[in-house]
């Protein structure tokens, strides 16, 4: 059974107003072209971002944040390390950490260390739906890091992947989707000029992660991030001439939302 959510919605607000409390320290091992992007939205919703890469750091970093991204986007094999090094730590410490597997199923390289990466447990899984069937074990019929699926589509096998990981699966889309391999929750709403703008995926994943550092569940902390995005997206929409003015809207709008959950 599918469960559909809308804005506003009590338990994200709670779930938001948390995180504006604690701030929570949040470790991103993201790609070249999302750090700045990514740290910015992590800052306008109430977290403290630290983008730390180096291998040297990563695991005693990982250990002491609140909660850990890591997203394959633009890997290189010291950047592999520094993932595998964090990921364990993270695990160790009992630190949530979320897996962004961009462009997974394109090329066995990023496949192979996305393998690798699950083996350490990670809270969330979050990706666009062709990522999703590609960690899944299924094709996904990618288009570079981008997706030629729908998220529907990869829903059973989201499912699936997540009662596999005991972990909760987010799959990314015009409707996106969030499960935990039994409960299944469906968030609507958006703008397409959100997918015109680099970084807004992997920002939503970094979002994902600081709020699984301070939400009672995986589950509520992907389905809060989602909520979050989708009416950011659409507000931001409302006032933007195209994917410039939009990114700019779209951080003034995640910082109102994130702010006052129910306006």
């Amino acid at each position: 059974m599918t469960t559909e959510r809308t804005w506003p919605d009590p338990e994200v607000a709670e779930d938001l107003a948390v995180l504006r409390r604690e701030a929570p320290l949040t470790h991103c091992i993201t790609n070249l072209v999302a750090d700045n992007f990514t740290a910015n939205v992590l800052l306008a919703v109430g977290a403290s971002p630290a983008m730390v890469v180096a291998g040297e750091e990563a695991g005693g970093f990982a250990a002491i944040a609140r909660a850990l991204l890591v997203n394959v986007g633009t890997i290189t094999p010291p950047d592999a390390q520094a993932m595998r090094t964090a990921a364990a730590a993270a695990r160790a410490a009992g630190r949530p950490w979320v897996l962004d597997p961009v462009g997974a199923g394109a090329l066995p390289y990023r496949t192979g260390v996305v393998a690798e990466l699950l083996a350490h447990r990670p809270a969330i899984v979050r990706g666009n739906a062709s990522e999703i069937l590609a960690v899944a074990g299924a094709a996904g019929g990618g288009k570079g890091v981008e997706s030629t699926a729908g998220s529907a589509e990869a829903l059973p096998r989201a499912r699936e992947l997540a009662a596999r990981l005991g972990a909760v699966v987010a799959v990314s889309g015009p409707n996106d989707y969030a499960t935990d391999g039994n409960e299944v929750v469906s968030i609507a709403g958006g703008n397409a000029l959100a997918t015109r703008v680099t970084a807004t995926g992997c920002a939503l994943g970094a979002v994902m992660a600081a709020l699984a550092g301070v939400a009672r569940t995986p589950l509520r902390a992907a389905v809060a991030a989602s909520m979050l995005f989708k009416i950011a997206a659409e507000r931001a929409a409302r006032s933007a001439r195209g994917p410039g003015s939009f990114a700019v809207a779209f951080l003034d709008e995640l910082s109102a939302a994130a702010t006052e959950p129910g306006r």
